[in-house]
């Protein structure tokens, strides 16, 4: 089961509604998919606030009373009455729960929509760059003339260091656009890999999470640092990665 697929089947697991093959194909997805695994934390998230919430209303002892009185009336004969207020009232109960719900809903599911969608678009940036004349605006192994570069540029300074003598060695920058925002990317080398560093502040003018996980051929590493938010890419192997981001934030 791919990623595409188990999105499709995630609901229907965490309802109970898979047949037994198909629940174990998504198990087994599970195990190695983060972003699965962050779906079903926060589907996990979501059951437990609403269970907390409080939502159900007890019915009053008066109104009670009331469906008491007319059930025991009607018997065989047809009895018409105006119907109480209460039993207008009680709907709204239900009205309040569902806004309640769409809100929650909202909250929870739209920031993790939000950045699958924004690191889409960083790994689209990284294929981008691969393309003869995309990689780098600046080229250099000095990261004394690569970080001068961005002055005036950009509104904050990216952590541009060289990580040579660990096997990572600075190969230069660029300026990219992600989410209509300029942000920075800094190129690593690893052996016969490009590593993109992604580098923008954390403001939220660009919506990230903190994760890593493999989409299209290519892994990505997600983490937040400081006032800045940083995103590694690269078809270079996991723990490339996590050892550069290691070295960036010790």
């Amino acid at each position: 089961m791919n990623c595409e697929s188990a999105r499709t089947a995630v609901h229907g697991y965490f309802d109970g509604e898979l047949d037994a093959v198909r629940a174990l194909e998504f198990e087994r997805h599970l195990e190695t998919c983060s972003e699965c695994q962050a779906t079903m934390r926060e589907l996990e998230s979501l059951h437990t606030r609403l269970q907390q919430s409080g939502l159900y209303e007890q019915a009053s002892p008066q109104v009670e009373r009331r469906i008491r009185e007319q059930l025991s009336l009607t018997g065989d004969r047809e009895v018409v009455r105006r119907p109480s207020r209460s039993w207008f009232l009680m709907p709204a109960f239900a009205v309040i729960a569902m806004v309640l719900v769409f809100w929650v809903s909202l909250r929870l599911v739209q920031p993790h929509t939000e950045s699958a969608r924004v690191t889409a678009e960083l790994i689209d940036a990284h294929v981008r760059s691969l393309q003869p004349g995309h990689l780098m605006d600046v080229e250099s192994t000095d990261q004394h003339t690569v970080k001068p570069w961005f002055d005036g540029k950009l509104d904050f300074v990216p952590p541009v260091g060289d990580y040579s003598q660990q096997g990572f060695p600075l190969v230069g920058g660029r300026l990219d656009v992600v989410d209509g925002h300029n942000i920075a990317a800094l190129v690593y080398g690893r052996r016969k890999h490009f590593i993109n560093l992604f580098a923008w502040p954390n403001d939220k003018r660009v919506i990230g999470s903190d994760g890593s996980g493999f989409r299209g051929g290519y892994n990505w590493i997600s983490w937040t640092s400081g006032d800045m938010h940083l995103c590694l890419v690269s078809d270079a192997s996991t723990s490339d990665l996590q050892q550069l981001k290691e070295l960036i934030h010790p």
